[in-house]
């Protein structure tokens, strides 16, 4: 796993490279090795991607989005609705599909980018805070979140609506 410092280190540089330089969209550091490179993803023509360094299958898209450019708005859910919704979603012929763990998640962010800090070409229009199904031990109140916007892994009050990104597999 990831320390949360390494990420708010990360997150502080990308906050200073942006208003430093006025960039706007993804920007990604040449100089830095990819941790999600195409080649370890399988884009399937289904909607889902098979992680093969995880042997994963993540949907494409956050919930609420569509198409194989995820188009349209991700639909924000509770941490408890967004597990209730997880159990009822069917998709690409699977009904197993659930929340990721919090270690799951941080695989797919993408180390060397940030706004948004993930691999645009195997999930293309993510931008924002994605929950986990992991529950933060010191507060059981909040669980772990992922902010793809920067990379940022932090934990969050339950009552807050983010995002869904569901997986298969694993665990």
């Amino acid at each position: 796993m990831f320390s949360t410092v390494r990420h708010a280190c990360f997150a502080s540089i990308a906050l200073l490279l942006i208003t430093s330089t006025g960039q706007a969209g993804q920007t990604c550091r040449d100089s830095i090795l990819s941790s999600t490179p195409d080649d370890r993803f399988d884009v399937n023509s289904d909607g889902t991607v098979s992680d093969t360094a995880t042997g994963l299958m993540w949907k494409r898209c956050a919930e609420g989005q569509a198409g194989t450019d995820c188009t349209g708005s991700h639909t924000n859910y509770t941490w408890q609705k967004a597990l209730e919704h997880a159990q009822q979603t069917s998709f690409a012929n699977y009904d197993d599909w659930r929340l990721p763990n919090i270690n799951e998640l941080q695989s797919i962010i993408e180390q060397r980018c940030f706004f948004p800090a993930i691999n645009l070409t195997v999930f293309p229009n993510t931008t924002t805070y994605t929950w986990s199904a992991s529950t933060y031990a010191t507060y059981s109140r909040n669980a772990w979140h992922v902010d793809f916007k920067v990379g940022h892994v932090s934990p969050r009050s339950k009552k807050n609506s983010l995002a869904v990104r569901l997986v298969r597999g694993g665990q």
